[in-house]
């Protein structure tokens, strides 16, 4: 595991930035994973600035969403579909047919998830997944405890999560939501994967993921097994190692 910290929170956003465009260059079919979420934002920004200032081919690449909230309408701002369609697909220009998504309502969840899982596939699979951690550990809907040869599944998001989504979107306390998940089994199977953090916030489950013990109660402990893993920091994230 090769840990990269950076001095400001530009550079961060930068750097993470940056190795998305090294794969597209490298590999204009690549199949890439991203993220949503208050870390990859700046990082879809800078994406974006990078690619209007420098543009390079995008007609081949093949993005996705980590996860999916459940329960919502794919118009909702908080979607994954919404994020990263107006902070990565339009901005770049990447095909419409090239943005694989889960939707965000279904009679048949499992089925759902059984499709998404096939669609990556048969685009060659994960050549790179970009992943954010929460605060507990989580990677995706993987919360802890979670197995770590979990698949794609429909999982619960976290209270404080559930609580904002309710409140933005006027759902009821007995509204069903969710949230569809690539599992830690898929995740692990990427060929490369980078993940991100920043802020003082996320210190403590930097370390316990990166220098403690691989258990389920840490879902992101198990990238310490991936063969081809990069850990981007800012130094507040890095404060603990």
């Amino acid at each position: 595991m090769k840990i990269t910290v950076t001095s400001s929170e530009s550079e961060f956003h930068s750097r993470v930035a940056w190795r998305i465009v090294e794969q597209a260059l490298r590999r204009p079919e690549s199949v890439i994973g991203l993220s949503t979420g208050r870390t990859t934002g700046g990082v879809h920004r800078s994406l974006a600035e990078i690619h209007a200032g420098h543009p390079f081919d995008v007609s081949r690449m093949t993005v996705f969403n980590l996860d999916e909230v459940t329960g919502v309408d794919r118009e909702y701002f908080g979607s994954c579909y919404y994020m990263i369609l107006h902070e990565v697909v339009l901005p770049l220009g990447i095909p419409m047919e090239h943005f694989l998504m889960p939707p965000t309502r279904s009679d048949d969840f499992a089925r759902e998830c059984t499709d998404f899982e096939h669609a990556i596939a048969a685009r060659g699979g994960i050549d790179l997944m970009v992943l954010g951690i929460g605060e507990n550990g989580h990677l995706g809907f993987n919360q802890p405890g979670t197995p770590f040869g979990q698949t794609t599944w429909l999982s619960r998001m976290d209270k404080d999560l559930d609580t904002r989504i309710r409140r933005e979107t006027n759902s009821s306390a007995e509204a069903d939501l969710g949230g569809i998940t690539i599992g830690i089994r898929n995740i692990m199977h990427s060929r490369r994967i980078v993940l991100a953090a920043n802020g003082a916030r996320k210190a403590a489950i930097v370390r316990a993921a990166l220098q403690g013990p691989v258990d389920p109660s840490v879902p992101a402990s198990v990238l310490q097994l991936h063969p081809d893993c990069e850990v981007i920091l800012d130094s507040a994230a890095a404060a603990a190692l």
